[in-house]
């Protein structure tokens, strides 16, 4: 990923997908459609990558040490990775395994501030 909007799309295509994968999989909607609550997490989502400071220095929300969400999204953005997450190995094998090892390698290299993984 070369520039801050190539990461901040990045992270809304998983972030997108996650909560895709969890309201088919917990509300029964069809594949590429969204109930209109995860519809509001996922634009929720996507508004907080928006106006993210850290863009420039993080990976994914999951890694940083400021956590912007308000408690009930944040609580809910939670409950869908802990059950999307897993599942997106079948789902989107190639974004979970990207996103596994961009996050691992940026939790290795953290020494207190927030360094860039590209």
């Amino acid at each position: 990923m070369k520039s801050i909007q190539d990461k901040r799309q990045w992270e809304k295509k998983v972030v997108g997908q996650m909560i895709e994968v969890y309201c088919r999989g917990k509300h029964g909607t069809a594949k590429g459609e969204l109930c209109t609550e995860c519809g509001r997490l996922r634009d929720y989502a996507w508004m907080r990558s928006d106006k993210c400071p850290f863009m420039e220095t993080k990976t994914f929300c999951s890694n940083c040490h400021v956590h912007c969400y308000e408690p009930g999204m944040r609580e809910k953005i939670r409950e869908v990775m802990r059950f999307a997450g897993p599942r997106m190995l079948f789902v989107h094998p190639v974004t979970a395994v990207r996103h596994l090892v961009l996050s691992r390698r940026e939790k290795k290299n953290q020494d207190g501030k927030y360094k860039t993984v590209t």
